[in-house]
């Protein structure tokens, strides 16, 4: 009878792991659709439908956007620079076709050839297309193939007439794409004053200044070359807060900067009397345009950024059954506290959920990590009381967005997403935290669908990982060590719990999910 019994437990114990085993399977399978679904509303071809579109009547036509009305009469132009601008360039031209005269684009070294590789043949241009396709840039980097595009864009802006339209086409990697230092400055002159700032420990913002003051386009240098032409400037955001005159340095957003600042910037990092005679006439040359009288021709519209890409992951996640939670769109700094962070949400959130008695501790302690994170407009404390005050719910998807980094520490291969995914997973088995009682999933990847030097665009990880990776006789806390969380996740399961998308044509950062799931009728224990 004992030995029957055993039998009957055992297989009981079976059908258990079992069903685990298959519902975090579909909680995987979760995670990526409501990935993708992010990462398909920041497409270029749906970005520009929603943003652009032509009306032709009785012979005449009107290029429609951000509310204005264009008319279209032998007068549309296309400039534009930036990862992600092919694609926007062919979606655009689709939709505008014949009435447009003539553009110039600025793209990465490599990037027609990487989409065609891809099968990404919706964000090429057709055979006899009449924007012009320059590359450069290579390694992100300005170099000479860029300053030639940056020259014949600039051309192409100064020719306009007050009866054009100029449509400018901008997403992240643009600064690096449109290089056109203020004569007689040099590209290399231009190079050298940056990176002395930046091995000074310049802030983003104080590198932007000097960027702006030494440009002919940054600044908004490209708005003012082609006045009075009108300036339709359709954004792709790269950066947290989405601030215009910082993506790409912004070529159609009026300049900030004024010589008082940049000679300030010099002065605070000990480069006052290290730059060349002719850089400093040129910054003190710069006056502040007025933007009231030098930009009512210029007309910026963002068209695609992260919160755009979670808002669609927000809908996805409802359709799929999950209770979302947009929390963020500005989670950035180091990936260790970041881990943390998440790793103890699951357990605050799976609490509540099974309303365990340590709840009251774990919320604490995680508004105590989230004060010390200054994610701005984070809410974490209402939005946790939202949860508690939600009746029948047994799952929530909590969003979040932004760009973490990862110090390097060895030689293997890896990105910000993928190891953010294995420090959860670390710390999760760090505290023992076995969230009785619900079903987890964490998932981070990039919209670009390239997570360092990878063919992958981020990782998923759950609260055994750690132990089942260690069964499998892999070195966790060496992949760590050696930054090579990529390495981990390809041998871990067969690299099941990859993100794998290619190149995407896009890029907004980063997409974090964390499913949580109240399990049914299984045993917590189990």
């Amino acid at each position: 009878m004992a030995r029957i019994f055993r039998v009957v437990s055992s297989h009981r114990i079976l059908l258990q792991y079992r069903g685990a085993v298959r519902n975090m399977a579909t909680l995987q399978d979760d995670g990526h659709q409501i990935f993708r679904s992010a990462v398909s509303a920041v497409l270029p071809p749906q970005m520009l439908q929603r943003a652009l579109a032509v009306r032709e009547s009785a012979g005449s036509a009107v290029l429609e956007c951000g509310g204005k009305k264009y008319p279209l009469h032998n007068n549309l132009y296309l400039a534009g620079f930036g990862k992600a601008v092919l694609g926007m360039a062919a979606a655009t031209e689709r939709i505008v076709g014949k009435h447009l005269v003539q553009g110039v684009i600025s793209i990465p070294q490599g990037m027609q050839k990487s989409l065609m590789q891809a099968g990404k043949r919706d964000m090429l241009l057709s055979s006899d297309s009449r924007i012009r396709v320059m590359e450069g840039a290579a390694n992100n980097m300005p170099d000479e193939a860029a300053l030639k595009a940056a020259g014949e864009i600039r051309k192409l802006a100064e020719k306009l007439q007050e009866k054009d339209v100029l449509l400018v086409l901008i997403s992240g990697g643009g600064s690096a794409l449109l290089p056109a230092p203020v004569p007689p400055l040099t590209l290399q002159d231009k190079q050298k004053i940056t990176k002395q700032l930046a091995l000074g420990g310049a802030t983003i913002q104080e590198l932007n200044t000097i960027r702006r003051a030494l440009s002919q386009l940054k600044g908004g240098g490209l708005a003012r070359a082609a006045y009075p032409a009108q300036v339709v400037s359709l954004i792709l955001s790269d950066v947290i807060g989405d601030d215009l005159d910082v993506i790409a340095s912004g070529p159609t957003v009026p300049g900030v900067h004024n010589a008082e600042d940049c000679v300030h910037i010099l002065s605070k990092y000990n480069l006052r009397d290290s730059i060349s005679r002719v850089a400093e006439e040129v910054i003190l040359s710069r006056k502040e345009p007025q933007a009231q009288n030098c930009f009512t021709h210029v007309h910026n519209n963002l068209i695609g950024s992260n919160f755009i890409a979670l808002q669609e992951a927000e809908c996805e996640s409802r359709k799929l059954g999950y209770l979302p939670l947009l929390l963020s769109t500005a989670i950035s700094g180091d990936v260790k506290p970041v881990s943390k962070f998440f790793a103890l949400l699951a357990q605050v959130i799976c609490s509540t959920l099974t309303s365990a008695p340590e709840q009251i501790q774990q919320e604490q302690e995680i508004l105590d990590l989230a004060s010390t994170m200054n994610i701005p407009s984070l809410n974490l404390k209402e939005r946790l009381q939202e949860v508690k005050a939600t009746r029948n719910v047994d799952a929530i998807c909590v969003l979040f967005g932004g760009e973490t980094t990862v110090q390097v520490q060895g030689k293997g291969k890896g990105g910000r997403n993928q190891e953010l995914a294995l420090r959860v997973a670390a710390e999760w088995h760090r505290s023992q935290a076995a969230m009785s009682g619900c079903d987890v999933l964490f998932l981070s990847g990039g919209t670009d669908g390239q997570d360092g030097p990878t063919k992958a665009a981020g990782a998923s990880s759950y609260p055994l990982l750690m132990s089942h990776a260690l069964d499998s006789g892999l070195d966790v806390e060496g992949s760590l060590i050696d930054s090579d969380s990529n390495s981990f996740f390809r041998h871990f399961q067969n690299g099941q719990h990859l993100v794998m998308t290619g190149l995407t044509g896009t890029n907004v950062m980063d997409v974090q999910a964390l499913l949580i799931r109240k399990q049914r009728g299984s045993d917590p224990s189990v």
